[in-house]
């Protein structure tokens, strides 16, 4: 070979040729860049929102945070056609949009979350009907956890009217008087006038809660989400937003405010209660929900229902039934919280849970009959614990238990059903279609 070149030295020289080669048709390949900002219809930029860009000829995916300005930015990418959107979490989000890059491009693409075209309230309460439909979305025990966090938000709210002599406060106030008669009908309009005159925090978390208590989840949205647009710091307004989307089924809302709400006030247990009250698996099976579940043992390691619900949310989401670590993990943390709360007797139903998986049939039985003597009418320990006598031949036992927990079953049903019927459901105007108040 000439220039002192063998033949060797050439194939490799060539070899690294060629891959240099390929690394610039890869780069000239994935060197676009997309870019801009997000706000929203008054041009108001909206920090913290994701940002989702989907190549349409894979399934690739990539996903950015807005910075304080609302701008986002993706480098690096192949030339195609990709679907664009951005969500503001609880409240809204941008619609998708298509957007086609070429090499080396740089393309700048705002998107706009118009939040008027997310269940801005555009209402009027036209009256009230006989609930004859239970509602909700999902399995019954999704169902009872949606009547659950309405009951929560509700329970959030100051406790009395407002005392000034403005206009809304007096609104406020009838509303108040009409809501402990048991008008929930005049409680209602009373509320809506107060919150449009005058639409502080408090005016719209009422006027949301009376909505969501009696089914009106879609209008709740629409209330929630102006309050939370108003006062994006107020915890209630957006732990009440999150029931609302869960009620309606939406559970990647209701998941974003939830966790949004946990965030805002990381030392604050109210925030950790309502996600623990979530009893669907499309939010309790998100990494998010088990990383909150463990901040909250982090920061409040001495509440009993910290402990309790982590220990809960570990065993479910273990990775396979003997995993040698979360077991004794979860164990520990059942323990803690029934020190932390010897009362607290869903920690020993779940205690015994553990035990019977782990075929500690003797400690799980132990831990059912504590549960019961704790909260005799506890049906799940009874069913439970007949199981356990009949897996031990104490078919007697077995059998009392069992009948127990049929009795209890039954008779909460039987409330359940009541307290159900009671609620009476308000019947809505869109506000166009009705310029006039009703009467009153």
């Amino acid at each position: 070979m000439s220039f002192g070149m063998t033949r060797s030295s050439v194939k490799i020289s060539l070899h690294f040729a060629l891959c240099a080669l390929a690394a610039v048709v890869a780069g000239a390949q994935d060197s676009a860049t997309l870019e801009g900002t997000v706000h929203d219809a008054q041009g108001r930029p909206l920090s913290a929102a994701t940002v989702y860009l989907h190549l349409k000829s894979t399934s690739e995916a990539r996903t950015a945070r807005t910075d304080p300005a609302g701008g986002y930015r993706f480098s690096g990418l192949r030339a195609g056609e990709y679907l664009l959107r951005a969500d503001a979490g609880a409240s809204g989000e941008a619609p998708a949009r298509s957007v086609t890059l070429a090499d080396r491009e740089t393309k700048k693409v705002d998107l706009t979350i118009d939040y008027a075209l997310f269940d801005e309230p555009n209402f009027i309460v036209a009256g009230v009907t006989d609930s004859v439909q239970r509602g909700g979305h999902g399995s019954d025990a999704v169902l009872r956890s949606s009547e659950a966090l309405a009951k929560a938000a509700a329970s959030l709210a100051d406790g009395g009217a407002p005392t000034s002599g403005s206009a809304a406060s007096r609104h406020h106030a009838l509303a108040y008087a009409a809501e402990n008669r048991g008008d929930a009908l005049e409680a209602a309009r009373e509320y809506q006038q107060a919150a449009e005159l005058e639409p502080s925090e408090p005016n719209l978390f009422d006027w949301g809660t009376e909505l969501l208590m009696h089914r009106a989840a879609e209008q709740a949205t629409a209330v929630f989400a102006r309050g939370h647009r108003l006062y994006p710091r107020s915890v209630r307004l957006l732990l009440a937003l999150a029931a609302a989307w869960y009620a309606r089924g939406n559970y990647e809302r209701a998941a974003h405010g939830f966790f949004e709400a946990c965030d805002l006030n990381p030392g604050d247990p109210v925030a950790y209660m309502f996600l623990a009250k979530v009893q669907a698996g499309e939010i309790t099976q998100l990494p998010g929900y088990q990383e909150r579940l463990r901040r909250f043992v982090e920061l409040q390691p001495g509440n009993a229902w910290a402990n309790y619900y982590y220990a809960v949310n570990l065993w479910r989401q273990r990775p396979e039934p003997g995993d040698a670590e979360t077991v004794p993990r979860a164990l520990e943390l059942l323990e803690k919280a029934i020190r932390l709360d010897p009362t607290l007797a869903l920690a020993y139903l779940e205690m015994g849970i553990v035990y019977s998986d782990r075929n500690d049939i003797v400690r799980a039985i132990a831990a059912y009959q504590k549960a019961i003597e704790v909260s005799p009418r506890l049906e799940e320990a009874h069913y439970r614990l007949g199981q356990a006598y009949g897996r031990t031949g104490q078919k007697e036992k077995a059998r009392q238990e069992l009948e127990t927990y049929q009795q209890l079953s039954k008779m909460q049903q039987q409330e359940i059903e009541r307290r159900r019927g009671e609620i009476r459901q308000f019947v809505f105007e869109l506000r166009d279609t009705h310029p006039a108040a009703p009467p009153r």
